[in-house]
């Protein structure tokens, strides 16, 4: 799915059963990078924000709540998209 429409159907709220691949170049397209992984877990930085960003893939899918969370701190910090 393409990161724009993706970001779309989530800011409408649609956030269960998200593919966590999908969910990660979305959140890769607004300039995080992986700067870890514990488990299941993937922590990434923003070069312009100092909190970190934890995301879980549970069986190929997103975590909902992570979900929610990424876009009130892309909301919070301003941060773009870009549609590459």
């Amino acid at each position: 799915m393409n990161r724009k429409r993706l970001l779309r159907r989530l800011l409408e709220g649609e956030v269960q059963n998200v593919r966590f691949n999908d969910f990660l170049n979305l959140v890769l397209g607004f300039g995080f990078e992986q700067i870890r992984q514990e488990g299941s877990h993937q922590i990434f930085s923003h070069p312009l924000i100092n909190q970190r960003l934890n995301l879980q893939n549970v069986n190929g899918k997103a975590v909902a709540y992570q979900i929610r969370q990424f876009l009130r701190l892309v909301e919070r910090e301003n941060l773009t998209l870009r549609y590459e």
